[in-house]
């Protein structure tokens, strides 16, 4: 039987990019080599050196052409030579909407020995998951400005959502409350006190009914909409801002939660702090039905460019959910099994101070990626 042969597209970005994204490369063969099947990886230079030579940010079929590939890993995107938002704007969120990545999937998690500023909180404290909605809200470009420059200008810039978006945002946040809690699941499994009234697990909507009542009311009525299909899964509703304070007070109080695009953005990074900082958060953009797309939530760190002491784990740990996307499940829980091993051998999360390379943090992880 001849092995299964992935194909992988590799943006190493700007700054540091090149280099975490060199280690989950690292990682990601080890994986290949251990679970038999094979990685044909294909690099890509779009980002911001391209830019400054050329003029262009992405190719004009730079879609179509990722659109060939099983999936994508990404290193950061940003440079200081590069105005801000050309850049973002011009890769990340057009590759986002021309692939309809329509999930931006954000795994929070405190692994061992990694430090959060949540007093007294543990590893089985913080396991949660969010789904943010990628495609729509204020990102869509929908606004403008009057008067611009001008001491009565106005600028609008508008939530815009459709029945569409939301509904298979919110569906996909429910099968994965269920994928989260099966026998199968690469996530954690079941604890006793989660099974209550014959529910396997919990999906909370945040929103923010009581000002937007138009975007919210039309998620919260989807919302219930959807839940009739999923009687094995306990719903709630929490305001944006009652879900900050939560996610500080109480984070085991969630499983998975769902929510739209800006306010996923600004939740999620919350939940990376609180999991031990950007140098350990991975993030998917995801598109069930097509290609997705992979990267640590930090950005280029320019002033680490070359030192080597970058933290390389939350490119690592993005590679084991594009892993877990393609389906090559036990691969992805080696991975994390070889993050956890890592982990607890680091001084801390951040760059300059973990007490190793960010060379050697890969290659231990490489090399604690074992069958179980």
């Amino acid at each position: 039987m001849s092995k299964k042969n992935y194909k992988i597209a590799v943006l190493g970005g700007d700054g540091t990019g090149p280099e975490v994204t060199a280690e989950a490369v690292k990682v990601l063969k080890r994986a290949s080599d251990i679970f038999d099947f094979k990685l044909d990886m294909t690099e890509f230079d779009w980002g911001g050196e391209r830019y400054l030579k050329t003029g262009n940010v992405l190719p004009d079929d730079a879609a179509e052409t990722l659109k060939k590939f099983d999936a994508i890993l990404l290193g950061a995107i940003g440079h200081p030579k590069v105005k801000p938002g050309i850049l973002e704007k011009g890769i990340l969120l057009k590759l986002r909407f021309e692939l309809d990545q329509y999930i931006n999937l954000r795994p929070v998690k405190l692994y061992p020995n990694v430090e959060t500023p949540l007093k007294d909180k543990k590893p089985e404290d913080i396991d949660y998951v969010v789904v943010r909605e990628n495609t729509g809200d204020l990102y869509c470009g929908a606004g403008g400005f009057l008067m611009k420059g001008t001491p009565n200008e106005v600028a609008v810039q508008e939530m815009v959502y459709n029945r569409f978006q939301v509904e298979r945002c919110i569906r996909y946040a429910f099968k994965l409350v269920c994928k989260r809690h099966s026998k199968e699941s690469p996530w954690r499994g079941l604890k006793e006190q989660d099974i209550k009234d014959g529910k396997i697990g919990q999906l909370t909507l945040c929103g923010k009914t009581n000002v937007l009542t138009y975007v919210y009311d039309l998620w919260e009525r989807t919302f219930y909409d959807v839940a009739r299909e999923f009687p094995q899964v306990k719903t709630d509703y929490c305001h944006v801002d009652a879900t900050c304070m939560w996610m500080v007070k109480n984070p085991e109080w969630f499983d998975v939660i769902v929510t739209g695009n800006m306010f996923g953005d600004i939740i999620t990074d919350l939940g990376a702090i609180t999991q031990g900082g950007m140098g350990i958060a991975a993030g998917g953009n995801i598109n069930p039905e097509g290609v997705s797309m992979f990267e640590p939530i930090g950005g280029s760190a320019p002033k680490y460019t070359g030192l080597g002491v970058i933290n390389p784990l939350a490119a690592i740990c993005s590679a084991g959910m594009l892993l877990d996307e393609i389906g090559e499940v036990d691969a992805a829980k080696a991975v994390e099994r070889g993050v956890i091993a890592t982990t607890q051998k680091m001084k801390s999360m951040s760059a300059g101070k973990m007490g190793y390379s960010t060379s050697q943090i890969g290659d231990m992880v490489a090399e604690a990626v074992k069958r179980s």
